[in-house]
Order: structure tokens, then sequence, then C-alpha cells
């Protein structure tokens, strides 16, 4: 089957839950810098899940590109991961709740649904493989092999989560350096995506 109804899906979810994050932010409810830069933890909790999203958004549009057809798996697949994508507004929201500084247990949460939505994207990109000439096919050839930053993410995700508990800033500071990593999308695909 096309993969348009799954595209068009897919960007409706992450348009709601970008939107669903941005009711988030509360305007302060005196009219003064100072009461502005008092919630600058909630402007930075919000900027962080919004270049997360971003990501994901821009990488999943990419890995489309390089398909021509879905099956149920990969429309499952798709659905796990946007269940967890789908949480990024409750756990920023709780992030940022209360003080200015994170709480160990909002941190570790945060951590807990960037670690699982990474993981989801797995299965995801697995069923697309499948679904789409297996290892001869340009999804595979584009993103076969060793990828570092895929190693190195659920670690520093399981390390936010850890630290968490002790440092929460700390792990805030871990889970900024994964999205500065994947900021750039994946170079790889996008040569592929051009060659026949």
């Amino acid at each position: 089957m096309g993969k348009g109804r799954l595209e068009a899906f897919t960007d409706g979810v992450i348009a709601v839950v970008i939107t669903i994050m941005v009711l988030e932010l509360k305007p302060p409810h005196e009219p003064t810098w100072h009461a502005l830069a008092a919630s600058w933890h909630v402007f930075l909790a919000y900027a962080l899940s919004f270049v997360y999203i971003g990501i994901y958004w821009n990488n999943h549009h990419h890995m489309l590109h390089a398909v021509t057809h879905v099956n149920g798996k990969v429309m499952w697949a798709n659905l796990h991961f946007l269940f967890w994508l789908s949480l990024f507004p409750f756990t920023t929201a709780w992030l940022s709740e209360g003080e200015q500084l994170p709480s160990a247990v909002p941190a570790a949460a945060y951590g807990f649904v960037l670690l699982m939505t990474a993981l989801s994207w797995i299965p995801l990109s697995r069923s697309l493989i499948a679904c789409n000439g297996g290892a001869s096919g340009k999804l595979s050839r584009a993103v076969g092999g060793f990828d570092w930053k895929a190693a190195v993410s659920p670690l520093l995700y399981a390390s936010g989560i850890g630290m968490a508990f002790f440092m929460p800033i700390v792990s805030c500071v871990l889970y900024a350096a994964v999205a500065a990593l994947w900021f750039i999308p994946d170079r790889r695909i996008e040569a592929h995506v051009s060659s026949p």
C-alpha cells in the first residue's frame, strides 16, 4: 500500500503534539520583564522538546522519502513511535513544573520518554527496510552499517535518567547534548534519495 496516508497521519499527530506543548506555555501574571524571565525554565523545556520533535519529523520525512510503500507492520511500528512521541507534552510540562531547576523524578521521566522514543525508531526503520527491498533496498543502503549516533544516544539517555536522581540539571544537559548530535538530518539518506 502507498505511504501517503501514513505520512499525513504522522504529520498530523506531530502538529497536535507541538500545539499541546505550546499551550502549556502560560503567560506571566504580571506585565514585566522580571515576570517573563522567571519562566525561563519553562521555555527551555519547551524549546528542547520542540527541537526533538523537529529532529524526529525531519528524519521521519527523509526516511519515508527513501521508500515507496508500507505494510501493516510499518503502520504498527509507526504507531508505536507516535505513542512515545505523544508523551512529550506531558513530560515537558512536568519537567518545567514548579521550581526553576528540574526535579529528579520529572527529569528521569523525561529521559525515559526520550529513550523509549529513540528505541521505537528501531522497529520502524527495520520494518520499512523489510517492506522496501530488504538489504538491497534504497533505505537499507542508506542507513546500513554502524551508526555511532544511534549507538551513543541510548547510553546518554540512560546516563541522564540515572543522573536525574543525583543532579537533575546534568541529566537535562545530557538530553540537550543528544539533541545537538541529531540536529543535522541523516545525510546518508539525503545522498541515497537522489540516487537511482
